[in-house]
């Protein structure tokens, strides 16, 4: 064998190594960061008062889990639940994920939860928001459309 040969072989063995590992090796998840602002002028009838939040959540596009972390302040009460909706801004919608309730309803929270393929497709569109309730606003006092 001469050495071009050689050379020849080894880079085309090389290749094909690195064919094989790039169609075989699964595909790297994206990982997407979302965020809501809640006010009460963002409730569907808008509400008024002095309570705010934040909600940051990060979406893995291959396990779909969403992940969040938040809180909230100077609502009219202690907070009774809190939830992801499944609605664009301007609209209320059906709760799709559940954030906290009742003992659990403490600022900061956090969790996490696997979404399904209809969660996902809603999500994606800009179709979530997320809302914390107290007895005095039993439907929500403070909103926030989650965006990227």
């Amino acid at each position: 064998m001469n050495m071009t040969s050689t050379v020849l072989r080894s880079a085309l063995a090389a290749f094909v190594c690195t064919a094989i590992v790039a169609i075989t090796s699964p595909a790297m998840a994206d990982m997407i960061t979302m965020k809501a602002d809640l006010k009460p002028a963002n409730e569907v009838p808008p509400g008024t008062g002095d309570g705010k939040g934040t909600v940051t959540a990060t979406f893995d596009t291959a396990s779909k889990k969403l992940s969040w972390q938040g809180s909230y302040s100077d609502l009219s009460g202690p907070a009774t639940a809190a939830h992801f909706h499944t609605g664009v801004a301007g609209k209320n919608g059906g709760v799709a994920v559940p954030i906290f309730s009742g003992a659990m309803a403490k600022s900061p929270f956090e969790g996490s939860a696997t979404l399904t393929d209809a969660q996902v497709a809603d999500l994606m569109a800009g179709k979530f928001y997320v809302n914390i309730h107290t007895a005095t606003h039993k439907a929500g006092e403070v909103r926030g459309q989650l965006t990227q």
